[in-house]
């Protein structure tokens, strides 16, 4: 008495080892077929006629400050010079205004002149940075 269910020898043909993707396929088939449908009843446009208005852009209520660093160190000021030294007393003083302050910097300029800078703006109250970039350089 031999339980060998697998053999050739009893007229069984053995097991399917591959998966059947017919099925798979057919309900692919039937999904495309109703997105193909439903997609274009999905586009729903009005047309309308909407009123033409011209108007003056509204002036922006904050000032920025321009402030840039080259490579060699340099401070500009809203494109002037200015040294290190006055660059503390300014951002106090236009810190009662609460500014932003767009940071431009130079490819060459070091990370370390560029965190001096950022910490002076914050220890005079500055809080709003911007980091300005010319991706055209």
């Amino acid at each position: 008495m031999a339980f060998n269910g697998f053999s050739r020898g009893n007229g069984h043909p053995p097991p399917m080892a591959d998966i059947n993707t017919t099925p798979l396929v057919d309900v692919m088939l039937v999904l495309l077929v109703i997105f193909l449908i439903t997609a274009p009843v999905l586009h729903q446009a009005v047309s309308i006629d909407l009123p033409q208005a011209s108007a003056a852009p509204v002036p922006d209520a904050t000032q920025a400050i321009r402030l840039s660093l080259d490579g060699q160190g340099n401070v500009f000021w809203n494109d002037t010079p200015i040294s290190r030294e006055q660059l503390p007393a300014r951002l106090a003083a236009e810190a009662a205004r609460q500014p932003e302050l767009h940071l431009h910097a130079d490819r060459n300029t070091r990370y370390e002149a560029v965190a001096s800078l950022m910490a002076s703006a914050q220890q005079a109250g500055l809080v709003k940075i911007a980091f300005v970039t010319d991706p055209a350089r």
